[in-house]
């Protein structure tokens, strides 16, 4: 496979760099103040988002964009690279309307949704009007297995009525948040195939019975947009509302998770770059016992070991997102179960070795480390945790010697 990026690719990545510099990087420290004090600064977003979509740089995550949408249709493999790049700031990636959950969540209403929920709600995530979250993890059950999800979507005449609890939806306190996309039981029968037995609805979330809890911290990071509990107590849905169809919502919770995986690792590759950058600059000017950092072996060691695994996880990434453009998302599922591993594992070891450079500083939140450490930590349970992707690899390995 040659990952060398095309001349289109490359003009994206100058003008995609160019665009930070200009557009967010001068807004990035007043931003992130804004979110140290529980606020969401739609306000300073708003612009950045329309002068992205002036300059094209819109919706670049879609490869399957059609014509009258707005956005610029790239393979999975043409992305992977600008992914890196939004994931350098960790609240860029809206900036183009290519931030999780939005960004599955529009895969599978481009996938499955009815030409009413096209228009409803699909149509206004394209042109980042609104945004919306993803409910599936719940607190009371292991959700890496999704068969046990418990939340149930009972069909009662036009409507379904959901009751249940999730968490970790991110997302629900955004100041345009609009809709939620909730997993449950729609067939409770214990006999049932477990894998048929789940459907995924549409709720807004301002339907009587939908109730925010609380907003999680992750690693004591409160995220303004929340990572929140809700409950959803008796909440009536229209009908029209499922999405695909009932029984179907493990399938459709697999087609949404594939890309997903890779925008997540291109943007931690992003931020473990970052991290390296700022390690050489700190070991170049700081001095201890009478010498730089930078002369110290171990210190040459960490820099050069960080070196080495952002370039091997950045390869193993592209595979992944090339398996999944030449032969399908079911056909690349063992690399993107196996780049999850590599690069949330990497992010933590990097940054571990860039904070250990800065010192007590890089404890605080005068450098982004400590909460680019947070996230690498994170991702070991965000859309899957280590030890289901490791299982899923194992046993696609194992199988092959079988068949020998």
């Amino acid at each position: 496979m040659d990952f060398a990026y095309s001349p289109r690719v490359d003009a994206l990545r100058a003008q995609l760099n160019a665009f930070m510099s200009v557009h967010v990087l001068p807004v990035n420290a007043a931003f992130q103040h804004a979110l140290e004090q529980g606020r969401f600064p739609i306000e300073a977003l708003e612009p950045i988002k329309a002068a992205a979509k002036r300059e094209g740089l819109w919706n670049l995550f879609l490869p399957a964009l059609r014509d009258n949408e707005p956005g610029t249709r790239l393979s999975n493999l043409e992305y992977a690279p600008l992914a890196e790049i939004m994931g350098r700031v960790f609240w860029a990636s809206e900036a183009f309307n290519c931030s999780a959950p939005d960004t599955g969540n529009m895969e599978i209403l481009h996938m499955f949704a009815t030409p009413e929920q096209r228009t409803k709600w699909l149509d206004p995530l394209l042109h980042g009007e609104i945004r919306s979250c993803i409910g599936i993890t719940e607190p009371d059950v292991a959700s890496s297995d999704p068969t046990n999800l418990q939340t149930t979507i009972i069909r009662d005449g036009d409507h379904y009525v959901v009751n249940g609890r999730k968490w970790f939806t991110t997302g629900a306190l955004h100041p345009n948040v609009k809709f939620c996309i909730v997993m449950g039981l729609s067939d409770t029968r214990a006999d049932a195939n477990p894998h048929n037995r789940h459907s995924m609805i549409i709720v807004p979330l301002d339907t009587p019975g939908v109730r925010v809890i609380r907003n999680l911290p992750i690693m004591q990071h409160f995220a303004p947009e929340g990572h929140c509990e809700v409950a959803y107590e008796n909440v009536r849905a229209p009908a029209a509302n499922i999405l695909g169809e009932e029984g179907k919502g493990f399938a459709l919770a697999q087609a949404r998770l594939g890309p997903g995986r890779i925008h997540h690792c291109m943007r931690s590759i992003g931020q473990c770059e970052v991290a390296l950058e700022l390690m050489c600059a700190r070991a170049i000017e700081r001095k201890a016992f009478g010498k730089h950092l930078s002369e110290y072996a171990n210190i040459q060691d960490w820099i050069a070991e960080s070196r080495m695994e952002i370039d091997q996880a950045r390869l193993y990434v592209l595979r992944a997102a090339a398996m999944m453009d030449l032969h399908g998302n079911k056909a690349a599922r063992t690399e993107v179960s196996a780049i999850k591993v590599v690069v949330s594992r990497m992010q933590t070891r990097i940054l571990d070795r860039a904070i250990q450079v800065f010192g007590a500083k890089g404890l605080t939140n005068d450098t982004p480390l400590a909460f680019f450490w947070t996230w690498g930590r994170a991702l070991r349970f965000i859309d899957g945790p280590d030890e289901v992707h490791n299982r899923v690899v194992a046993r696609a390995e194992l199988r092959k010697h079988k068949e020998r």
